[in-house]
């Protein structure tokens, strides 16, 4: 089950339970901080397979 099994209905309740848990004053920096979060996680990703395409085409073709 991913992400895009979550329909616009459930959604909107997490958003609705999120506001009412931790108030409107709040969700400005959760958001930003999951944000945060988000782009770091894919900067590594990125720097990971990167470093993966480097190590391959640092390996000697072997010809047969």
């Amino acid at each position: 089950m991913g992400l895009g099994s979550i329909g616009v209905p459930s959604l909107i309740l997490i958003l609705v339970v999120a506001l009412l848990i931790f108030g409107p004053n709040k969700l400005p920096e959760l958001g930003k901080a999951l944000g945060e979060t988000l782009k770091g996680f894919k900067d590594a990703t990125n720097s990971l397979m990167s470093d993966d395409d480097e190590k391959d085409n640092k390996k000697p073709k072997n010809e047969d």
